[in-house]
């Protein structure tokens, strides 16, 4: 291995290759062996996997997939790291590399071109903090494709996604993804493994996509937008928040459709399970 993701490697390809770091692309690189070495361990990478990986950088977490990998698919948006990135892996025949934004990609038909007949498909990434919930949101709501997805992202946002009822961090974004699939965060990373230094600290996430919740909500756009709408002021009831969103119902009918729900009518947005949300929009969608 070239041990790209070392401290001394890293230097040398920025001193090399002239490379400018760029803070609109979130570019942190992660320089600790043994932390790329878990991501992929705990990833559960064999040579049956498939791997897409999001924002490569120099390559780290890229050289440890490779020998581990069916199959790597990579996608960068920085025009400047293509050639550093075909120079370090040249000859891996088992290597893809796309210049895109993985926001712009139809994910599902690169996965068909570039990695057919995929039994597995794992992404493994470490995300730009500023871009973390939109690219997992890409995935969660475009692929039928991808199975399991391991993200170093933002120790704060990583306490959000994998949160559960009633603690500070359960939000909309929580119900909304663990709706989709199960969280869990594997371990937490320090900002000084990182050149440059990020100002906050990191944690791996494993976010296993489900086939399906186990209760389906009538109208599943109604239930999305819902959720949204219970938590816009997180400090009022539901009953407050729900007669905002519901504009042109009397406040006796949201109160009947919560005592229907076996909610208590002081019950905040922050106490719900995701089947209270789900049987709460089916009693909005039987009204409408």
């Amino acid at each position: 291995m070239k041990n790209i993701g070392s401290i001394n490697a890293t230097k040398d390809i920025l001193a090399q290759e002239e490379f400018r770091i760029k803070k609109h692309f979130g570019q942190n690189f992660l320089v600790d062996k043994n932390i790329l070495e878990r991501i992929v361990t705990d990833a559960g990478i064999t040579l049956e996997t498939d791997v897409i990986e999001i924002g490569p950088g120099f390559g780290a977490l890229t050289e440890f997939i490779l020998p581990r990998a069916k199959r790597l698919l990579a996608y960068e948006i920085d025009k400047d790291l293509i050639p550093i990135l075909t120079k370090n892996f040249a000859g891996n025949k088992n290597f893809t590399l796309l210049r895109q934004d993985i926001l712009d990609a139809v994910i599902d038909e690169d996965i068909d071109r570039y990695l057919p007949n995929a039994k597995e498909v794992i992404v493994v990434a470490n995300l730009p903090y500023y871009i973390t919930t939109p690219i997992l949101m890409r995935f969660l709501e475009t692929s039928k494709k991808v199975g399991k997805m391991v993200f170093m992202m933002q120790a704060e946002v990583a306490e959000r996604v994998t949160s559960r009822p009633s603690t500070k961090d359960y939000n909309a974004l929580t119900v909304v993804i663990n709706y989709r699939a199960e969280t869990r965060i594997l371990f937490p990373v320090p900002r000084s493994v990182f050149i440059p230094h990020p100002n906050v600290d990191s944690s791996v996430v494993e976010v296993r996509v489900r086939d399906h919740f186990s209760e389906q909500p009538v109208d599943e756009n109604r239930f999305f937008k819902l959720v949204h709408q219970c938590f816009v002021q997180r400090r009022k009831t539901l009953v407050n928040n729900l007669r905002q969103a519901l504009p042109d119902w009397p406040r006796s009918e949201i109160e009947t459709l919560l005592a229907e729900c076996g909610l208590d009518l002081n019950i905040r947005a922050e106490a719900l399970e995701i089947a209270d949300f789900i049987r709460l929009t089916d009693g909005v969608t039987a009204r409408r």
